[in-house]
């Protein structure tokens, strides 16, 4: 197969790993009300197996980025992928706590770390050097798609099917991944098929910083803040706004089709972000994202009627994922190539921790106040805090180019 055929077989298969893994991740806040009401047991409990989940993720994205540099993406994924769909599929056999955070918060993190938007954006930037935010992000764009398709449609079967059905349901279709992948992946170009720039010239050589030299950088630092915020209320989101919808009143179909709905959204900010980051950079997007969240955040706090709470679910929809193609091209753009994988994995890694810790405080706050009009005063304020910190960013020659050891 000729790479150029070749490289859209690796795009589309991207898109595909992508589309199972976000929508069974964002499956957890569909389920979060009927989970708790079945069981028993306080939204505090249940979403600390969310907060389990990131952290275990966070810390496996690290370590799944030094496993792409170094061996075969095809095998890490594949073996991500089963072990995924396992823990998620073990999800309807809950009957304890620990059972959940086990399956859940553990299993499921550890594999889905591996089919995460990290390694897909190093695959996919290895086939499209010269245009990884657009390339990057239409596979990325397979997270919106998946959220609108799976979540709407276990939104439509919930009541029938159960959040038990559910989650087995989600198992059995994520393991459709295992061969695809498998047949189709290859972690890069051969050496005669590499792909070239505009006048024929191979892509940069990969050269950048070394590990050392980029957690040295204010420029590192001030992306880990950046994506923390952005992970937190990511995640406060994902998990509590079908929750929320239902408590002011929303109907739980709608309000299971809002979060379906924000992936539609999701898809036109993601490419808008490649499409913007290839043309100016990424700090144009991440600015625009945050200004936007800051808007978004304050009409939430004021306007709570059904047609304020779609309001804010679509709006954030289409913020939700303009910083995800953005990892790779910010840590390229500032860092260089040869460490991608690493540096990459690293930002995920916050964004996920943050994640988990935006999902329980939002829960904390409401089992204590009754309601989360805290926890939006709290995201509003961190929006003010990352668009400051984007400000900052330099994303060329912000390093000086040192020995990749």
């Amino acid at each position: 197969m000729r790479r150029f055929e070749r490289s859209w077989v690796i795009l589309a298969t991207g898109f595909a790993v992508l589309f199972f893994s976000g929508g069974s991740r964002f499956a957890f806040g569909l389920m979060l009300k009927p989970m708790t009401d079945d069981l028993g047991w306080s939204r505090s409990s249940v979403t600390l197996a969310v907060t389990t989940f990131m952290f275990a993720s966070a810390l496996a994205m690290p370590v799944v980025g030094r496993l792409v540099d170094r061996y075969s993406i095809r095998w890490v994924m594949a073996i991500a992928a089963a072990v995924a769909a396992v823990g998620i599929g073990l999800v309807s056999r809950v009957s304890a706590p620990w059972h959940l955070f086990a399956l859940y918060g553990l299993v499921y993190a550890i594999g889905q770390a591996g089919t995460s938007v990290g390694p897909v954006s190093v695959l996919i930037t290895r086939w499209f050097p010269h245009r990884r935010g657009l390339a990057a992000s239409s596979a990325i764009s397979g997270n919106a798609i998946g959220q609108l398709v799976l979540i709407m449609l276990l939104a439509s079967l919930l009541t029938s099917l159960g959040w038990r059905n559910s989650f087995a349901a989600l198992g059995i279709a994520s393991f459709a991944i295992v061969p695809l992948v498998l047949v189709t992946v290859r972690s890069r170009p051969a050496p005669a098929d590499a792909p070239r720039g505009p006048e024929g010239t191979p892509p940069p050589d990969g050269q950048g910083v070394s590990l050392r030299g980029a957690f040295a950088s204010r420029q590192l630092w001030l992306l880990v803040a950046i994506y923390g915020v952005c992970g937190f209320q990511d995640f406060f989101v994902a998990t509590h706004v079908v929750a929320f919808a239902e408590d002011q009143g929303v109907g739980p179909l709608l309000a299971g089709n809002m979060l379906a709905l924000m992936g539609l959204l999701g898809l036109f900010g993601v490419i808008a972000s490649g499409l913007l980051a290839d043309a100016f950079g990424a700090a144009r997007p991440t600015a625009l994202c945050f200004a936007l969240r800051i808007a978004i955040f304050a009409g939430i706090i004021y306007f709570q009627s059904t047609l304020g709470i779609l309001v804010f679910a679509l709006a954030y929809g289409f913020t939700f994922l303009i910083t995800a193609p953005l990892t790779v091209v910010f840590a390229g753009n500032i860092f260089g190539t040869a460490r991608l994988g690493a540096i990459s994995g690293v930002i995920s890694m916050v964004h996920q921790v943050a994640g988990g810790l935006g999902a329980f405080v939002g829960a904390f706050i409401f089992d204590q106040r009754g309601s989360y009009d805290g926890a939006f005063v709290l995201m509003l304020l961190l929006s003010f805090v990352a668009l400051a910190f984007t400000a900052l960013l330099r994303e060329r020659s912000a390093v000086p180019a040192v020995a990749t050891s």
